[in-house]
């Protein structure tokens, strides 16, 4: 049953190298360096990208983020394409399966409360949350990535731990589509066994389709 394919897990921690760590700490300083003037250039060009993104052109059921510490802002693309039509969710800490995420609606009315990170999120409701198959698409957060489909998080696993079932079943995955600043492109990141890769990446600047690591 599908039940049992999703909760299935390839590791249980996320013990981090020294080299990720170097690296994810220089990253988050990068971005948070940006002027306000900045983030918002590039929240506006983001969004420019994503809507010219084929592989959310059919999209209806989209999960995305509110931005932290940084990240590069997708709130603008979400204003216009609610007018398409497309139904946003966000992230929520799971209550019961500990690192694990589920996606709750996301309207202008949402009313949100800070988790324990200190990241505002809708309130967790049984039965109205979307699970991570029937998505058609996520966007989420980098700290990091390369252009072989490799990417650095915050490191706590949540976005792996939530989609390790497309492991097993690819056919379900919904199409993985990073966000950062171009800035935060790196040459090339050492991966992980858990590690999830990305369909594609989209940055202020550009579209980078993922290559050899990447689901075909």
């Amino acid at each position: 049953m599908l039940t049992n394919v999703v909760s299935s897990q390839p590791f249980e921690e996320h013990p981090d190298s020294q080299s990720r760590s170097n690296l994810r700490k220089a990253l988050r300083k990068k971005r948070r360096s940006l002027s306000a003037e900045e983030q918002q250039i590039a929240a506006d060009q983001l969004a420019l990208n994503l809507l010219k993104h084929p592989d959310l052109f059919r999209a209806r059921h989209v999960a995305v983020y509110l931005p932290n510490d940084g990240e590069i802002d997708p709130q603008v693309y979400v204003h216009v394409a609610r007018r398409r039509g497309i139904h946003f969710y966000l992230p929520v800490l799971h209550p019961v399966h500990r690192g694990r995420l589920v996606f709750s609606p996301f309207t202008d009315g949402t009313e949100l409360t800070a988790n324990r990170f200190g990241i505002p999120e809708p309130p967790f409701h049984k039965g109205l949350e979307r699970p991570p198959w029937a998505l058609d698409a996520v966007l989420f957060p980098l700290v990091g990535f390369d252009g072989f489909g490799g990417r650095l998080g915050m490191g706590g696993g949540f976005y792996d731990r939530t989609f390790a079932f497309t492991r097993i079943r690819p056919r379900l995955a919904p199409k993985l589509i990073g966000l950062a600043h171009d800035c935060q492109k790196v040459s090339e990141l050492p991966l992980e066994p858990w590690d999830i890769p990305l369909h594609s990446v989209v940055t202020d600047r550009e579209r980078y389709r993922m290559r050899s690591k990447s689901f075909r």
